[in-house]
């Protein structure tokens, strides 16, 4: 059986990780190469680096800041946030990502995704996706696909846009609840789960972790592959390997720190 993943996640504005409540109150979580180094030291399995204000304001992302947290680790490391071609994808690896997450330009121009898997690999590419439900209690499958950091809805739905990203060539799907994001109350199993089962290839479950049984939960009743946090990291409420040991004691494989 595969192991389970547990991912930290930066989200990173004018050069620092910040963290909100759903996407929204904004506050300085610390230095993205010093938190990266430090959630790989404690056992995360991978680094996800969002510069989340990227689209928004209409540029790439932070390559110098990317450069210095690559720098500091030793386990896969994710980058995204204002990757808009091939080309942009390019500079994002040779800055010492391992692979890149792509969202509003996939979304504008289905087509990046095959030209940046057939240029670096369909393991390389991850799909981004910003859902909300409709007053936080819509059906799973209607949930909608927002942009630009989440503040821009697309009309396009969660699940239809992430079979249409696996079959662009995508690798995997990070999934990010925006109604449970940041409230520590607990993944939306429901919506993971219509996702992975709607697809193939790895989902990655974001947003409402705050302590070991949610990401019991979003592996069990979700589906997910892994699972993605960022406050209950920063901020040092949960440990990595603490939380590991108790979901193997759940029978939930992971890989425990050395």
């Amino acid at each position: 059986m595969l192991t389970k993943r547990i991912i930290a996640c930066l989200d990173v504005t004018a050069g620092r990780v910040v963290k909100g409540v759903q996407f929204v109150d904004l506050v300085d979580a610390g230095d993205p190469a010093e938190l990266a180094a430090r959630h790989a030291a404690a056992g995360a399995d991978e680094i996800v680096f969002l510069d989340i204000t990227a689209t928004h304001e209409a540029r790439g992302t932070l390559l110098d800041t990317v450069r210095r947290a690559a720098r500091q680790l030793f386990v896969p490391f994710t980058v995204g946030g204002g990757i808009r071609t091939a080309d942009e994808a390019a500079a994002v690896f040779d800055a010492g990502a391992d692979k890149v997450s792509i969202n509003s330009a996939a979304l504008a121009r289905p087509q990046l995704i095959a030209e940046v898997a057939s240029k670096f690999g369909a393991q390389a590419v991850i799909v981004a996706i910003d859902a909300r439900r409709a007053h936080g209690n819509a059906a799973p499958e209607n949930a909608e696909v927002f942009t630009a950091g989440g503040r821009t809805p697309s009309g396009s739905r969660a699940v239809e846009w992430a079979r249409e990203a696996e079959d662009r060539g995508a690798g995997e799907i990070l999934l990010t609840s925006m109604d449970a994001d940041g409230t520590r109350a607990g993944f939306d199993c429901e919506l993971t789960a219509a996702v992975s089962e709607s697809v193939q290839i790895p989902v990655i479950a974001s947003g409402g972790a705050g302590n070991s049984r949610h990401f019991a939960h979003v592996f069990k009743e979700g589906k997910a592959d892994a699972a993605l946090a960022a406050s209950i990291f920063h901020f040092a409420i949960a440990d990595v390997r603490a939380l590991k040991e108790e979901l193997r004691s759940e029978g939930i494989p992971v890989r425990l720190p050395c």
